[in-house]
């Protein structure tokens, strides 16, 4: 499993990295304890604990949400507060799962967890249908850029008509989501009961009305992109992170420039060029712990030895030069805003792109999305905890960043208190509203 994470080399085949979302209570925890329990992912002594604690509840069949929820105060208070990451692996797939929490307060976890995702399993109650926060989910998973969605309706078997319940349901989140900017293929709606397994990993007798793939079965099949991160086949993109000099007697003149792939790949010989300064050389060498490489994919961190000694720093970007992005200073770009004190025009904070770190103010704060309505609010005058937005910033040093729907690894960054050193807002250069289809959008 750690080979794949690293490599990155099989994400189109072997590797799936996916999210849960969904509302308190929905069952996110219930469904990945299911996930991994049906899997066998989790060893005997686990089930045993669960097993033991769901009799002291006095529960007659074990509470597979225990499996997930590790700390003692989100088991007393029945919630998950964090963003856990889970691995699991079936004969076809390998897995990462980010699980996270469903309370309002908590969308910078989503956020956050979403954000690499290759698909998102959203939850609803069966017995609830959608509701403010689910559309709240599907409004900030649509601005993240996730390619694939599955609307898996939970506690089916708690509803008395649920043939009906499921179609209307699916009805109601299917115009959200092509509203939203999704194609109908991209979505793959699935009624579960995930306390008790029902199409999780085996198909259920108890709903006949149902002929769709079991959960795991989707999973297993869906295809994703080779290069998770970009909606685009983009050039080489990575950011530096560190500049190894080791001044050894056995590398005296040894120079690497290190860091993770973010998009493309790259081979000794391949010209490249260094961002913002624009300087073009070429690569002579690629090193990793395991020893050298012929090629290096998306994902892959590596230590590029290049043919001419150049100045590089920490925060510059390696690109390819034929569709290297133009570095830029003044942007508009799409935020949520993810801290109790508003945002208003003027902030100074620090914005982190990459493994670079600037100054930036916030110009004009253009529209407000309200995602209940699907409409915008133009020129508010803050942006409160959880609103999205699209906002015009200015920075100190220019950032060699792509728009977001070509690569969203590179067109994404965060907005930094500079005092405490807090995360303020998650952001994503460029428009991030324009394929949602808004009542009464403003033009541009």
């Amino acid at each position: 499993m750690s080979d794949l994470r690293e490599t990155g080399l099989q994400h189109e085949t072997q590797l799936l990295r996916l999210a849960t979302a969904g509302s308190v209570d929905d069952g996110k925890s219930t469904l990945v304890g299911r996930l991994l329990y049906d899997t066998k992912s989790v060893l005997a002594d686990q089930i045993d604990a669960v097993t033991r604690a769901s009799v002291d509840r006095g529960l007659d069949t074990p509470d597979l949400s225990l499996l997930v929820d590790g700390l003692r105060a989100e088991r007393e208070q029945g919630i998950t507060i964090d963003v856990a990451y889970r691995y699991f692996a079936t004969p076809k797939r390998s897995f990462v799962l980010a699980d996270t929490p469903g309370h309002v307060q908590y969308t910078r976890n989503t956020v956050s967890g979403a954000s690499t995702a290759q698909l998102v399993v959203l939850l609803v109650d069966a017995r609830k249908g959608v509701i403010s926060q689910t559309r709240k989910h599907a409004a900030v998973l649509a601005l993240l850029g996730v390619p694939k969605l599955v609307l898996a309706v939970n506690k089916i078997d708690l509803v008395e008509d649920p043939a009906t319940v499921f179609a209307q349901i699916c009805e109601e989140f299917n115009t959200l989501t092509r509203s939203l900017g999704w194609a109908p293929g991209d979505v793959q709606e699935i009624p579960v009961s995930a306390l008790h397994g029902d199409n999780v990993a085996t198909r259920s007798e108890n709903t006949p009305y149902y002929s769709g793939p079991t959960l795991i079965e989707h999973l297993e099949s869906v295809p994703v992109d080779a290069d998770v991160h970009g909606r685009h086949e983009v050039g080489l993109r990575m950011a530096v992170q560190y500049v190894i000099r080791p001044r050894t007697a056995d590398h005296p003149d040894y120079r690497g420039y290190a860091g993770q792939i973010a998009a493309g790949s790259v081979r000794p010989g391949d010209e490249i060029a260094v961002l913002p300064s624009g300087i073009r050389t070429t690569v002579e060498r690629i090193d990793t712990a395991d020893g050298e490489l012929d090629v290096a994919h998306a994902g892959r961190s590596v230590t590029l030895i290049l043919s001419d000694d150049i100045d590089i720093s920490r925060g510059d970007v390696i690109s390819s030069p034929v569709d290297a992005p133009e570095p830029i200073s003044d942007f508009e770009a799409t935020v949520c805003w993810l801290a109790e004190k508003p945002l208003r025009p003027g902030a100074r904070l620090l914005l982190k792109h990459g493994a670079r770190t600037t100054q930036a103010i916030v110009g004009s704060l253009e529209e407000r999305f309200d995602e209940q309505n699907l409409t915008s609010d133009p020129h508010p005058e803050t942006l409160e905890l959880n609103e999205i937005a699209r906002i015009s910033i200015r920075v100190a040093e220019p950032i060699a960043a792509d728009d977001y729907k070509i690569n969203r690894r590179s067109g994404s960054f965060l907005l930094v208190d500079p005092a405490g050193g807090n995360t303020l807002a998650a952001g994503l250069v460029g428009d991030g509203l324009a394929d949602i289809e808004l009542g009464n959008r403003v033009p541009a």
